[in-house]
């Protein structure tokens, strides 16, 4: 059975599921504080003014590799709040995704991965998602 999805919708659905989710993705992002944790930052070594090169090269490789970590520890904890802490929130837009009300509870949830999954991996779906990310950043409505 076809799941419909953003992917596979008529235009005037996709206009007004997109509004849906649009409005559940602002309140998940409040609850999962992910901008907040997004800008966290790891704490660098400063380069003394009168470092030699070997000492130069060294620092900068060790902050490279602290904002490796903290890229990983920022991920992980995305994760945790996407996940562990806040499902039901997380479940509600992949939900919408498929066209299902947020409540509705009658379907497992496998019956919405493979769904999602071939949205996320529509070019057009990913590409007006893409434009309204930076639509709303250019006018500084994003966090």
């Amino acid at each position: 059975m076809k799941v419909k999805t953003l992917a596979n919708c008529t235009e005037v659905e996709f206009l007004r599921q997109s509004n849906k989710i649009r409005h559940a993705v602002e309140k998940w992002l409040t609850v999962t504080d992910i901008a907040n944790i997004r800008k966290r930052v790891a704490k660098l070594e400063e380069i003394p003014a009168d470092a030699n090169d070997e000492t130069r090269k060294r620092i900068t490789e060790k902050n490279e590799q602290l904002k490796k970590e903290q890229v990983d520890a920022n991920f992980n904890a995305i994760l945790d709040a996407m996940l562990e802490e806040h499902p039901e929130e997380t479940v509600e837009i992949i939900r919408l995704c498929c066209f299902v009300e947020p409540g509705d509870k009658s379907k497992p949830i496998t019956y919405y991965l493979g769904a999602f999954s071939q949205m996320m991996q529509d070019g057009d779906v990913i590409n007006f998602f893409t434009s309204l990310v930076n639509l709303v950043q250019t006018f500084g409505l994003m966090p």
